[in-house]
C-alpha cells in the first residue's frame, strides 16, 4: 500500500500543469526537457507565473498554437495550425523559444504563404495605390515636415509646396487635383493620337517641286513633281499645345518635388522628359533645315508617354509589377523558346532536303529560324510552309511544342496578377484608422497587508482560496487530501 502511494506520489511529482489562455495542459517534466534552451524546459516554481495553490504555470498566450507546440515536445514534429495567421504563429514560436524553420514539410508551403503575402503588401505600399484622399499629415510626412507642421513652424513656401505637389501628384487629394489629372490624361491621349494619325496617307500633304524646262522653240514648260509628303500643319499646332502642357507639368512637378533626385530617377519622368526634349529638338532642326530620319525614328519615344497613365490607373501599375514578379518564369519561357526555335529550324532545313522538293522555301537554317518563331508562337503567317511529309511532321511537333512551352508559365503569371489585384482590392476596403490597443502592464502586488475586517481581507492568497472554493469545490479537497497523504507517508 505504501509502495503504491509512493509510486503515485513520484508520478504526480513528475507531472506539470500549464495553463495557457485558460486551457490547462498536463504533461511530464521529462517531456519538456526534450528540447533544451526553451522557455518550457526552464520552468521552475520560482517563476512569477507559477501558482502554488493550483500548482500550475499560467501564460496569457494563444491556446490553439500551444497545443501544437506541446505536441512538438511529445512527438518531435512541429505542425502548423491552419486556423492561425502566420505572423501570430511566428510570434508564439519566438515567445516559447522555438525555431520556425522546424515546421514539418507537409505544412511548410501553407505556413510560408504569409511571407509571400507580406512581400506583396510591401510592394503595394511602395506603389502607393491608395485612392483615398490623403490627410495633411500624410502629405507632410512625404516631405519630412510633420513635426514642424504640428508645431506651426512652417514658412510660406513650406506651406504652399505640399499643396502644389498634391495637385499634380495626388489625383485623389482634391477636386482641383482630379481636374488637373483629367487634363493631363487628355493631353496624353491627344498627343498619342496626333503622333499616330500624322503617319496616315490621308493626313499628309505632298511637297511639290515646280520644274521649268526650255524647249527648242523658246517656249517654257512647267512640271510639278512630288518630292515627299509631310504631316498636315494642324498636327504641328496640336503637338505645340500638348508639349507646352507637358513642359509646364514637368517644371512644376520638379520644383515642388520632395526629393529632386528621386524625381529625376523615376522611369516615367525620364520618359516624359526625353519625349518632350525630342519634340523641341525636332522643331529646332526643322527650323534649321537639318531634318534627320534618325531623329524622326527616335521620336517614337513619344508613344511611351502611355506609361504616364500608370500614375492615374492602379491596374497598370499592378500589371507592370506582375511581370516584374514573374521575371524568372518569363526568362525561363524565353530560354525554352530560343532552344526550340534553334532545334526546329535545323530540323526543318534538313527535313525539306530529304525528299525531292523543287519549291523548297527553307534555303538555310537562319531562314528556318523565322519559320520556327512564327510556328512556335502559333502565329502562322503562311509565307513559309513545309511541303514534304517529313517536314510536315517536324512542323507539327514544332507547333505542339510551342503551345506547351508558352502555356506552362501562364498560370504563374495569372496567379501573380490575381494575388496583387486581390490584395489591392482588400486594402482599398480596409479602414484607414483603427482602434489603438494599449500595452498590457504586469499585475502589481498589494502595497501592504489588509486587516482581517477589511473587504477582501486576508490578502491575495485567501482571495485565491475563496475563489477556488467557489468555482472548484472539489479542487481544494483534492489538494488537501494530497497534502494529508504526503504527511502520512512521511509519518510512516
Amino acid at each position: 500500500m505504501t509502495m503504491n502511494m509512493s509510486m503515485n506520489q513520484q508520478d504526480a511529482d513528475n507531472r506539470v500543469i500549464i495553463n495557457v489562455g485558460g486551457i490547462r495542459h498536463e504533461t511530464y517534466k521529462a517531456t519538456l526537457k526534450k528540447i533544451p534552451a526553451t522557455r518550457l524546459s526552464r520552468l521552475t516554481e520560482a517563476l512569477a507565473n507559477y501558482d502554488p495553490v493550483l500548482n500550475e504555470y499560467f501564460f496569457d498566450r494563444h491556446p490553439g498554437v500551444f497545443a501544437q507546440i506541446l505536441n512538438y515536445y511529445r512527438s518531435g514534429k512541429l505542425h502548423y495550425p491552419t486556423d492561425v495567421c502566420g505572423p501570430l504563429f511566428e510570434e508564439e514560436l519566438e515567445f516559447w523559444g522555438l525555431d520556425s524553420n522546424q515546421v514539418e514539410p507537409c505544412c511548410w508551403m501553407t505556413y510560408t504563404t504569409h511571407r509571400d503575402t507580406q512581400d506583396v503588401l510591401g510592394i503595394l505600399d511602395r506603389l502607393d495605390l491608395d485612392t483615398d484622399k490623403p490627410t495633411e499629415d500624410d502629405i507632410m510626412k512625404k516631405f519630412g515636415w510633420e513635426e514642424q507642421h504640428r508645431a506651426g513652424e512652417l514658412n510660406f513656401w513650406q506651406r504652399i509646396q505640399p499643396k502644389i505637389w498634391a495637385l499634380f501628384d495626388e489625383p485623389y487629394s482634391s477636386t482641383s487635383a482630379k481636374i488637373i489629372a483629367v487634363v493631363s490624361v487628355f493631353f496624353i491621349i491627344v498627343s498619342i493620337l496626333s503622333f499616330c494619325l500624322k503617319t496616315h496617307p490621308d493626313m499628309r500633304v505632298p511637297v511639290l517641286k515646280n520644274a521649268t524646262t526650255n524647249v527648242s522653240d523658246g517656249n517654257h514648260t512647267w512640271r510639278l513633281s512630288k518630292q515627299r509628303d509631310v504631316p498636315h500643319e494642324a498636327f504641328f499646332y496640336i503637338e505645340c499645345v500638348s508639349n507646352a502642357w507637358f513642359t509646364f507639368e514637368i517644371i512644376i512637378r520638379f520644383v515642388v518635388a520632395p526629393a529632386k533626385l528621386d524625381f529625376l530617377k523615376a522611369p516615367v519622368n525620364i520618359i516624359d522628359i526625353v519625349a518632350t526634349l525630342s519634340f523641341y529638338l525636332d522643331f529646332l532642326l526643322t527650323e534649321l533645315k537639318q531634318e534627320s530620319d534618325i531623329l524622326e525614328f527616335f521620336s517614337i519615344i513619344r508613344i511611351m508617354r502611355l506609361y504616364k497613365l500608370t500614375r492615374h490607373f492602379a491596374g497598370l501599375k499592378i500589371l507592370i509589377h506582375t511581370f516584374k514578379a514573374s521575371a524568372k518564369e518569363l526568362v525561363l519561357l524565353i530560354f525554352f523558346l530560343v532552344l526550340g526555335i534553334v532545334v526546329f529550324a535545323a530540323l526543318i532545313f534538313y527535313a525539306e532536303r530529304i525528299q525531292y522538293n523543287p519549291d523548297n522555301d527553307f534555303e538555310s537554317i537562319p531562314v528556318g529560324l523565322w519559320w520556327a518563331i512564327v510556328t512556335m508562337t502559333t502565329v502562322g503567317y503562311g509565307d513559309m510552309v513545309p511541303k514534304t511529309f517529313v517536314g510536315m511532321f517536324v512542323g507539327s511537333l514544332c507547333a505542339l511544342t510551342g503551345v506547351l512551352t508558352i502555356a506552362l508559365p501562364v498560370p504563374v503569371i495569372v496567379s501573380n496578377f490575381a494575388l496583387f489585384y486581390s490584395h489591392t482590392q482588400a486594402r482599398s476596403k480596409l479602414p484607414k484608422k483603427r482602434r489603438r490597443v494599449l500595452p498590457v502592464e504586469a499585475p502589481r502586488g498589494p502595497k501592504g497587508p489588509r486587516g482581517v475586517g477589511a473587504p477582501g481581507g486576508g490578502g491575495p492568497q485567501n482571495r485565491r482560496m475563496n475563489a477556488i472554493k467557489h468555482s472548484h469545490p472539489g479542487a481544494l479537497d483534492v489538494k488537501m487530501g494530497r497534502m494529508g497523504m504526503y504527511a502520512l507517508i512521511i509519518f510512516t
